[in-house]
C-alpha cells in the first residue's frame, strides 16, 4: 500500500465520495428541518420566503436532490458505476428546485451576495462537480 493508493484507489476518492455523502445527508437534514414550522419561523426573511412559498413541484425537486445525492454518495464509495445516474437525478433535482428558488429571488426580497451563494451557486456547483468526479473515477476503473 502506497501514500498514494488504498485499495488501488487514491485516497482522494474516499475523502470526495465522504464529503459528496455528508453533504447529502446534511441537505436531507435541511429538507427535513424545512417541513417543521417551527424551525422555519426562525430562518431569515429571504429563506422563508422560498420556503413558505415552494410548490409540490419543487419539494420534490428538493426531496430528489438531496436523496438523491445521497444516495450517489454512498453508491460512490460502494464503488459502483450506478452513482453517475443518480447524481445526473441529483443534478435534476437541484435545476428543478432552482426554478422555483430564481423566481422568488427576482421577487421583492433581497438576498445577501452570500445566500445567493449558498442558496443557488452552491447546490450547481457541487451537483455537477460530482456527476464529473463519479465520470473520472470510472475512466480510472476506480467504479464499476
Amino acid at each position: 500500500m502506497s501514500d498514494e493508493t488504498i485499495g488501488r484507489v487514491h485516497w482522494s476518492f474516499w475523502v470526495i465520495g465522504g464529503i459528496a455523502l455528508i453533504w447529502n445527508i446534511l441537505g436531507g437534514v435541511n429538507f427535513f428541518a424545512q417541513m417543521n414550522a417551527d424551525v422555519v419561523a426562525t430562518y431569515p426573511e429571504s429563506a422563508r420566503a422560498i420556503i413558505e412559498g415552494r410548490p409540490a413541484w419543487a419539494t420534490a425537486g428538493f426531496a430528489i436532490a438531496v436523496f438523491g445525492g445521497a444516495l450517489g454518495g454512498l453508491l460512490l464509495l460502494l464503488r459502483k458505476s450506478a452513482a453517475t445516474y443518480v447524481f445526473i437525478a441529483s443534478l435534476l433535482g437541484v435545476i428543478v428546485t432552482m426554478i422555483h428558488t430564481l423566481g422568488i429571488a427576482r421577487s421583492t426580497i433581497t438576498f445577501s451576495p452570500f445566500e445567493i451563494l449558498m442558496m443557488i451557486l452552491m447546490p450547481l456547483v457541487a451537483a455537477a462537480f460530482l456527476i464529473w468526479y463519479s465520470k473520472q473515477a470510472e475512466r480510472k476503473g476506480w467504479v464499476s
